[in-house]
């Protein structure tokens, strides 16, 4: 049998999310290439098989297709255009899948810079499933750009996603991503407040997903956090700054399109009021000391 070639990837941003993508990459065969500040995570991912390079220009340089998973629309920025960033090494073979979760303005002026100045092929590939989706190669990923710039992406988007859906131009994509934390950050408060409500009512609240199991409450959240956050579980699974980070950028584009979302804005607020009590780098479950009266 023909062993099928997989193309190299770079992989600018080795944190939580961009080591459990790279660490895919490896399993699934592809040589991998990594960049990040922090010498540590690169020696982390090069001491299983990848390898590590002194600036974002170096790694992006050594494969045809360069993944960043960055914080900030700031940082995607620079590791694009700034010194020894991508466009430095642009070329025609070569494209940009951003799998950061920023502004979708931002992302469609960066997509329409590079391509401007350097021909090369942006695709915005905001993701939803965590780590474990990563690892497991069962993202879901909402893609925005060109058609053949998303089909050309599924040269390493195959191994990454189970749900790979093209939403439309440059910044269609993130628009989703928005979308998708909107629904995340509204059912996390709603699982939250119906613990305390089955608390206060005597009724175990880990039994309620299976309960509500096929009805039409019922949720993938609604499954796999319920007993968690019944249990005070705060173990990481995804922090309240980062949530908050996504629900600011939901009220900027919403306030830009005049768009009325009074039931985000309030959820927005709570995520405030959490990351002002100190617990923005926690988990999500903390949002049950606020209830509990104990933030």
């Amino acid at each position: 049998m023909t062993q099928v070639h997989k193309p190299d990837v770079a992989v600018i941003g080795a944190g939580i999310m961009g080591s459990a993508i790279a660490q895919r990459l490896l399993d699934t065969g592809h040589g991998v290439h990594v960049f990040d500040i922090d010498a540590a995570r690169v020696a982390a991912l090069a001491a299983k098989g990848a390898t590590g390079h002194a600036s974002v220009a170096a790694a992006a340089g050594a494969a045809p297709f360069v993944i960043l998973s960055l914080n900030r629309a700031d940082i995607v920025e620079a590791a694009v255009f700034g010194p020894d960033g991508v466009a430095c090494v642009a070329a025609p073979e070569r494209m940009v899948i951003d799998m950061s979760s920023i502004d979708p303005g931002a992302t469609k002026r960066v997509a329409e810079r590079l391509k401007r100045e350097t021909g090369m092929a942006f695709v915005d590939c905001p993701l939803s499933g965590g780590v474990p989706g990563a690892l497991e190669g069962r993202l879901t990923v909402m893609a925005g750009g060109e058609p053949d710039h998303v089909e050309r992406a599924r040269a390493v988007m195959d191994d990454l996603c189970a749900n790979y859906t093209r939403m439309g131009g440059p910044g269609a994509g993130q628009t989703t991503k928005l979308v998708n934390q909107l629904f995340c950050a509204v059912l996390f408060q709603a699982v939250a407040e119906a613990v305390k409500l089955a608390e206060a009512g005597g009724v175990d609240p880990a039994a309620i997903p299976v309960a509500l199991s096929g009805g039409r409450a019922d949720s993938r959240i609604l499954g796999e956090f319920m007993a968690k956050f019944a249990a005070r579980d705060f173990t990481p699974t995804g922090r309240i700054e980062n949530m908050l980070k996504d629900l600011e950028s939901v009220q900027a584009f919403a306030m830009a399109t005049r768009t009325p979302l009074p039931m985000t804005s309030l959820v927005t607020e709570i995520h405030r009021l959490l990351q002002a009590s100190g617990l923005g780098g926690r988990d999500t479950a903390e949002m049950m000391r606020l209830l509990d009266g104990t933030a």
